[in-house]
């Protein structure tokens, strides 16, 4: 039996020079419009930056091609997506001309279905590793209001999960903020959202948020999980 080829080491932590100019950038676009921090980040690492978007995060999407239409887009399908969300994904792709990648989990998933203890790593984190590989920088839509874990979020930093420079052009915004982009840009809205699924994921694990709850308390509720992987270990 072949041997699996040995994985290429994840950077954890960025030379000096290059942690020197990620700060300074953070400095500067720490309040910045979150399109300077995106002109910034196409500006310097060029085809080697993609975007990964869960596609409910379409301000992102929208900011991003403003700055550079044919940017690089990933989506990550675990296969337990809401047929909704994957109709709006065609919806979007289409709207924009998307340069879209779309990810599938390897055979290694099939044991473990949505829910158990290995999916989000199987499903998601695994899945983008393999398109980051040979890149230097990814966007994401991270906001501080998402979650506690998020709250000292820099606009630029360095991802020591996947070992490239991250930049979170919506790391100040709020869900106001969200809310008032969409309207005032007349951007398409995920279906679910008008049905009180706040903050989507995997169909099995989401549920609609009541009144008076955290946006993301419909995500992984009762588990006590807060994230997928992606924006924390």
């Amino acid at each position: 039996m072949s041997e699996e080829p040995e994985k290429a080491a994840v950077v954890t932590a960025p030379t000096d020079e290059l942690a020197g100019e990620l700060a300074q950038a953070d400095a500067r676009l720490a309040h910045a419009p979150a399109s300077k921090a995106i002109e910034w980040a196409v500006e310097r690492f060029g085809d080697d930056l993609v975007l990964a978007a869960s596609f409910q995060d379409v301000v992102l999407i929208d900011l991003a091609t403003k700055v550079d239409p044919g940017i690089e887009v990933v989506f990550c399908d675990t296969e337990a997506h809401f047929p909704e969300t994957l109709a709006f994904v065609d919806e979007v792709r289409r709207r924009y001309g998307l340069r879209l990648t779309v990810t599938k989990p390897g055979p290694e998933a099939a044991e473990w279905p949505c829910g158990t203890a290995r999916c989000c790593e199987l499903r998601k984190v695994e899945p983008l590793r393999r398109v980051l590989e040979g890149k230097l920088s990814w966007l994401t839509s991270l906001k501080r209001v998402d979650a506690p874990t998020r709250g000292n979020a820099p606009v630029v930093g360095w991802d020591a999960i996947f070992g490239v420079v991250k930049v979170n052009p919506l790391a100040t915004w709020t869900e106001d903020d969200v809310d008032s982009y969409l309207k005032d840009h007349d951007l398409p809205v995920h279906p679910l959202v008008p049905k009180g699924y706040l903050s989507i994921g995997c169909a099995p694990t989401t549920r609609p948020v009541a009144a008076g709850e955290d946006h993301r308390a419909g995500r992984w509720a009762g588990s006590g999980k807060m994230e997928c992987g992606l924006h924390a270990s």
